[in-house]
């Protein structure tokens, strides 16, 4: 969900394409050095100073923040997003459930001519296209009612990623005075990200479609430049068209797990030669082109399922940096598409995921043995994972970087 974390490709232009007044490397970026003990009310100052000298008209900033307060509780939910926080069993069965994959279904049929034609002129396999609309908004169902100013004011403040949402909040005034939405057309969700496809406002910005011509880039009700816009950012990420994003693959005995972070790419006929097969009936080799380059990604670590990654799985994974979610787009598109779907290999269901407090417990163990995780944060992203695998390799253990509770144990002990 490019609603909530986010970030960037180079622009794809096509016949539909209306450009924004900037290219998104020219877009001024708010740069406040602001005190943690700043008042909401004395930063608000700050940073309005901040926007204008950036180009933002004093009325669209009294437009944009009028009654605008902060909202406390989005700092509880960026610690805690379920892409994260949950088992990842646990968020496929809700971003891949029965209800979802019918209305995919549904939703599909009732748009194929149009998603399919888009599809094609961006190069984006329509079932990938349809998967993002339902894990992003329940196929424009559930959009956010949350205010995009307030919300991504109040993580500019005092959030975790400031100048993340510095840069946002600098976005989304831009969408104002540009004139592409009213002000009381941005709402979305928590983090700011708008719209069925959940666009933030730079994404927006650098990508949104204008795919029937009509002057606007209308992610909030043109379904035609909801789908362009989101092919588009796809394409931009490096998405090609006849590649699956993932498959679901068997490790032979004694897999140096070392390598299951998805980085080290092999061309299929080698991964096959060294004995991994794939469990949808379908031989590596004959059925996907053999100089296909993948990597294996163990979400659940070497007791759960394995999976092969293609560079269309790292596309999706710009649209929303979480391994659990380009597999759910994955999975749900295969079911909508009637192309599998089902994960063959059990989950350990029984693993219990970490809380926060035990995610930054495992991330200051890991600091305080000179493993070096990076920021102790509670997100285990890359670089905890990195150094969870280099400490599983001094204790002879499979190196598959997964935090579960039993290596939290093993690492306090």
């Amino acid at each position: 969900m490019l609603s909530r974390f986010l970030p960037i490709a180079c622009l794809a232009i096509s016949a539909h394409l209306v450009l924004p007044n900037f290219a998104i490397s020219q877009t001024p970026k708010a740069r406040i050095t602001t005190a943690e003990n700043l008042s909401f009310d004395e930063w608000l100052k700050r940073f309005r100073a901040e926007a204008a000298a950036t180009g933002i008209r004093e009325d669209i900033l009294d437009i944009a923040f009028a009654n605008v307060r902060p909202v406390e509780r989005v700092y509880q939910l960026q610690d805690n997003q379920p892409e994260f926080a949950r088992g990842i069993w646990d968020y496929l069965d809700s971003a891949v459930s029965d209800v979802r994959v019918n209305n995919g279904k549904t939703q599909y049929a009732r748009n194929k001519t149009l998603i399919d034609k888009i599809g094609r002129e961006y190069g984006v396999a329509p079932e990938t296209i349809t998967a993002i609309w339902g894990l992003e908004s329940a196929y424009g169902a559930v959009m956010g009612d949350n205010d995009t100013i307030a919300v991504l004011a109040s993580l500019a403040h005092k959030g975790r990623r400031k100048d993340f949402a510095r840069s946002q909040l600098i976005g989304a005034l831009t969408i104002l005075q540009n004139n592409y939405a009213p002000r009381e057309a941005l709402k979305g969700s928590w983090a700011g990200a708008m719209g069925h496809t959940q666009f933030i406002p730079t994404t927006y910005l650098s990508h949104g479609v204008d795919y029937d011509g009509d002057g606007k880039r209308d992610i909030w009700s043109n379904l035609g430049d909801v789908f362009a816009s989101t092919a588009n950012y796809l394409s931009a990420s490096g998405y090609k068209p006849r590649n699956p994003p993932a498959i679901e693959v068997i490790l032979p005995e004694g897999f140096n797990y070392a390598i299951s972070d998805g980085s080290v790419r092999k061309p299929l006929v080698e991964w096959a030669s060294a004995g991994v097969i794939s469990t949808n009936a379908k031989p590596l080799l004959g059925n996907y082109d053999p100089n296909l380059r993948g990597g294996i990604i163990v979400p659940a670590g070497a007791n759960g399922p394995a999976f092969m990654v293609f560079s269309n799985f790292d596309a999706i994974l710009q649209y929303n940096r979480s391994t659990s979610y380009a597999l759910a787009v994955t999975l749900l598109g295969q079911k909508i598409a009637n192309k599998g779907g089902d994960v063959v290999q059990p989950w350990p269901r029984t693993d219990k995921p970490l809380s926060l407090t035990q995610r930054k417990q495992l991330q200051q163990a890991l600091t305080d043995k000179g493993f070096n995780p990076g920021p102790v944060d509670g997100i285990i992203g890359a670089g905890t994972k990195r150094a969870l695998r280099k400490w599983q390799q001094t204790q002879g253990i499979p190196a598959d970087g997964y935090a579960s509770l039993r290596v939290l144990m093993r690492i306090l002990g």
